[in-house]
């Protein structure tokens, strides 16, 4: 397949890392960037942490500079939302009238925040964060008075709080499982951040029923279904992530919580690839199909994508890991723990440092590293490697991670 236009619907860090690689791999035709918001590609991460506490500022988050697209001839649409793909005449159409043609197609579109179907999610004061506006609009929340209310428990929502604390707000978290991070982490690493926000300040409810939110045009107060009421200025929703899947669901494309992808980036027409947030790819490693919301799959599944996209072969399999800031406090994680028939917790958790090992069969699955950097270093080396590993002796941290395995 000859390919000279090729089309990436997503600005984001998937689109942008896939314009990057098509460039780096000498690839010379047209590249078309289409993408909804009217900042230049930049870092979501920072959004609940650094920018948010305004310690960074907006160009600082910019991927590339804008002058980068110009001298790489990659022409940026910013500000225009695709509506449609008509696969038979290879057109992507978008709200301001465009009509562009492709020889091969990227859906880069990433997993916008889950909306909470609840009375009075409508009203001003409650927020959802993943964009540089929605950060810009909860920044003042900051200085305000009144008690911020997060519904969720997850990195986003506790990160947030994170924030909201430091700036000496008084927070409550409303998480309706028993546990915060339920979906994504062990138990000892729960109980480790429910201690770690209590001890900061903030009243965490656990198995909490959130009910409405109330107010007339703007919010003043969260209710839980047991009848409290709990007075609030302003109010986060984070309650996880959906794949943005409405263009390729359209354009007739497989869908299986996210676009459906083989191993090589494509998805069930030849000429359209997906990357990212939005994408269901199978895993070789994991021997499973899943869907991973992490900035190194979007930078690593682009990469691969690209390559594909001009005729590559590139198999997909990239070790999954992901970060969170909160306090003082770095999280790692390398790998999946889906599956672990062990755990073993290295350190003191008391100390703020310790790691979290998750085997399989005697061997490293997945490693949560708080605060501790060698134990992330450590555990990408070993699952990487298949070494046989002892729990026993895993568990003792007097012993040189560097000798196992």
């Amino acid at each position: 397949m000859s390919v000279e236009r090729i089309v990436i619907i997503g600005a984001g860090q998937a689109g942008a890392q896939a314009a990057v690689s098509l460039r780096q791999g000498s690839y010379e035709g047209a590249i078309t960037m289409i993408g909804a918001e009217e900042a230049p590609p930049y870092q979501r991460p920072p959004l609940s942490k650094a920018y948010l506490k305004s310690e960074l500022e907006e160009p600082r988050l910019y991927l590339r500079p804008a002058e980068f697209y110009e001298a790489q001839k990659i022409e940026l649409h910013l500000g225009v939302r695709a509506t449609g793909i008509d696969r038979k005449a290879k057109i992507v159409s978008t709200d301001d009238g465009g009509a562009h043609s492709y020889d091969a197609l990227l859906l880069a579109t990433g997993a916008p925040p889950r909306r909470i179907p609840a009375p009075g999610a409508d009203l001003r004061g409650v927020h959802y964060l993943r964009t540089l506006a929605d950060s810009d609009s909860l920044k003042p929340m900051l200085s305000a008075p009144g008690r911020v209310v997060i519904v969720g428990a997850g990195y986003i929502g506790l990160e947030v709080a994170a924030v909201a604390r430091q700036a000496g707000r008084e927070v409550t978290v409303l998480e309706m499982t028993p546990r915060v991070l339920a979906r994504v982490a062990s138990e000892p690493v729960s109980e480790f951040y429910q201690m770690l926000h209590r001890n900061n300040g903030v009243d965490l409810r656990l198995g909490a029923a959130f009910a409405a939110f109330e107010g007339e045009g703007r919010l003043h107060a969260a209710r839980l279904k047991d009848g409290e009421i709990i007075e609030c200025e302003t109010a986060l929703v984070g309650i996880g992530a959906a794949p943005e899947v409405a263009l390729a669901k359209e354009a007739g494309l497989e869908i299986d919580n996210g676009i459906a992808v083989d191993e090589y980036a494509r998805t069930s027409d030849p000429a359209i690839f997906a990357a990212g947030d939005c994408t269901n790819f199978p895993s070789p490693r994991y021997g499973r199909r899943m869907r991973l919301e992490s900035v190194p799959n979007a930078i690593e599944q682009a990469k691969a994508a690209a390559a594909n996209m001009l005729g590559g072969k590139v198999v997909y399999d990239a070790l999954p890991w992901f970060w969170s800031d909160q306090y003082d406090v770095k999280l790692q994680t390398v790998g999946l723990m889906e599956g672990h028939d062990d755990l073993v917790v290295r350190g003191d958790p008391a100390e703020k440092k310790f790691a979290v090992w998750y085997l399989k069969d005697g061997k490293a699955l997945a490693v949560d590293a708080i605060n501790d950097p060698a134990s992330f270093a450590m555990g990408k080396k070993l699952i990487m490697s298949g070494a046989a590993l002892d729990p026993v002796t895993l568990a003792d941290a007097s012993v040189d991670l560097r000798t196992l395995g």
